[in-house]
Formats: structure tokens, sequence, C-alpha cells
């Protein structure tokens, strides 16, 4: 789409976008504090907030916003409350800057941090998520205790040396969430995700403030949930083209341990005067045996299914920019909106 001169002078440079869930109390001081960190910054901004189904008067609140600064202020109206991952899609799909912020509207993160978050990308960084300091002071340890763990264990499993993957304030390069696509709750493993798509994400140490209003909007299930988004991202990080490396090795460590079991009861039977046709032992690996066939078959059937689709893929959708000498200037790479 080609847009008019008056839309690109009017493009705004930095985007933030807030997720909103029944947060009434603190949009009216947040704004303020947007306010009065982003008018002082030569790049212009917009800001964009998603309410994603809020029951009180957020959503008023908000609009009042849209009538004081028409020209920097978008409201988005989600139809239900579809999660913070959706609110995030719908946001990433609507902004116009280069730049990009994710915040949340509780007033725990701190709008005069984000020069600090800029200067950090200027290094030469695609995504840079916020460190939330002294956290054990501002936070129960009903959450900071479950945060610790999980950041471990995605650090352990994914590489990723990030120690605070959960915070909400991140800034983001266009590319970062034009590539990385959210559902279910992976807005979590946002840094793990861009990590394996091959951006450089770092993080940077940022101020914490306690929560003045209401209450957190997630309770201890979530550290389950996130169990399961962990194992989720990391196998379409990891496995995505070639599932049959993970399903084959389950297999083999399945069909093996069966195979070892079977050749020593056939030992038994032939070397001794004992009966293996009665022992749970034989039930065991003949049954470790068949689930590893079936998890091998498994993989075999999903890497035709991976074969398909990529055959479908445009191969440059994987390419970010290229660079030309100048013998090759007449035929510039076109990169992708």
């Amino acid at each position: 789409m080609i847009m008019g001169l008056g839309e690109l002078m009017n493009q705004p440079s930095i985007s933030i976008i807030i997720p909103v869930y029944n947060e009434e109390q603190s949009l009216a001081p947040l704004f303020e504090r947007l306010q009065n960190s982003l008018d002082g910054l030569v790049q212009s901004y917009e800001l964009i907030f998603v309410d994603d189904g809020s029951t009180d008067n957020s959503l008023e609140i908000m609009q009042g916003f849209v009538n004081q600064r028409p020209q920097q202020v978008v409201v988005v109206e989600q139809v239900s409350n579809l999660g913070k991952s959706a609110a995030l899609m719908v946001g990433f799909a609507i902004a116009r800057g280069d730049v990009l912020f994710t915040m949340d509207a509780d007033l725990q993160d701190d709008p005069d941090e984000i020069p600090t978050l800029l200067a950090k990308l200027d290094e030469g960084y695609d995504l840079v998520t916020g460190l939330r300091s002294n956290r054990g002071n501002n936070d129960p340890i009903g959450k900071t205790f479950p945060s610790k763990v999980a950041n471990r264990l995605t650090r352990t499993l994914s590489g990723v040396p990030l120690r605070d993957m959960n915070s909400g304030f991140k800034c983001y390069r266009r590319e970062v969430v034009k590539t990385v696509k959210l559902h279910s709750d992976l807005h979590r493993y946002i840094p793990v995700l861009a990590y394996y798509h091959g951006f450089k994400v770092t993080e940077v140490p940022i101020k914490h403030h306690p929560r003045q209003y209401g209450c957190s909007k997630y309770g201890a299930g979530r550290f389950i949930r996130s169990l399961f988004d962990l194992v989720t991202v990391l196998f379409l990080s990891r496995y995505r083209y070639r599932p049959l490396h993970m399903f084959g090795t389950v297999g083999l460590l399945f069909a093996g341990s069966g195979l070892l079991i079977s050749f020593y009861l056939s030992l038994v039977w032939l070397f001794t005067d004992n009966p293996i046709g009665s022992r749970p032992l034989l039930m065991l690996g003949v049954l470790l045996i068949i689930t590893g066939t079936q998890f091998i078959l498994m993989g075999l059937v999903a890497d035709l299914i991976v074969s398909i689709e990529r055959n479908r893929e445009d191969p440059t959708s994987t390419v970010r920019r290229v660079h030309r000498g100048r013998e090759y200037e007449e035929q510039p790479y076109v990169e992708k909106d």
C-alpha cells in the first residue's frame, strides 16, 4: 500500500503498545507519565491502548485520551477478554512505528526508562527486554518465586541467557514483530522465539515500581500454563522443520530400551530353566518396542507434512535484507512489508 505525503509526514517513529484489562485507576496517571516522558523525545510517537474486554470504566477513560491527543492515541477494543498474546498481536498489526514498545498498564513499568531501552537497541540489538530491578521489595513472593523458577528453567532449556523473560516492558525493531507470531500465552517467550529466528536479544536493568491499584490478573495457575507454553516454544523453535529429530530420538530411546529388555529375557530363556512368558518385564519390553516404533512413524509423517509445507513457502521469507556491491545497485532487493 502506497502512503500519501500527509500520511508519511504523520508516520510515528515509535509505537507504544499497552494491553489493558480492568485498570481504570491507573490509566490516567499512566497517560500523564507517558506524555511527560515521550514529549521530550526527538522521535515522534503513538500510543496504542488495546482494551482486552475490560468490565470496568477502562474503555471510557481511554476514549477520553483519544479526544485529548487524537493524532497520537489509538484505542483498540477487543470483542472479549482474549488474553495478552492476542492483545499484543493486534497492537503489532496496527502499530506504524519502526520501533515498538510493549508495557503494562499497572504503573509498575516506568515510562522514563524508554530512552534506556532505545539506547540499548541502538547498540545493534533487535529486541531489548527490561530487567526489573528490586522486584523482591515491590512484588509479592507469590509472583517473584514462580517467576525466578520459570526464568531459570527457560534459560536452561532454551539457551537464551536472559534473566527476566516475563517482563512486559520490551523494545522491538519492526522486523521482530513481523516475524514472531503469538498465540495462547506465548507472549512470555517472545525473546526465545525472536532468538530462534536469528534476532539479537538482550536485556537492560530498569526501575520497577510496586502495584498501586487493583491486583494482579495472573494467578498461581499461570506457572503450570507457562510450562506447557515453554514446551510448545521449544518444539516450534527447535524442531519445527525437523520433527523427526525429536520424535525419532524419543522413539529410539523407547525402542532401544525394549530391545535390551527383550534381549536379556531371550538369554534367560535360552540359558536357564526360568519361564519368561508370565514375567511383567516381557510385557514392558514389547510395549516399549511398539511405542518407540509409533514415535518414529509419527516423526516420519510429521517430516512429510513439513516437507510439503516448506515447498509452498517463499524461499526468501527468512531473508532480512540483501547487501549488494555498487555494480548491483540497479537491482535492489525490496524488503518485505
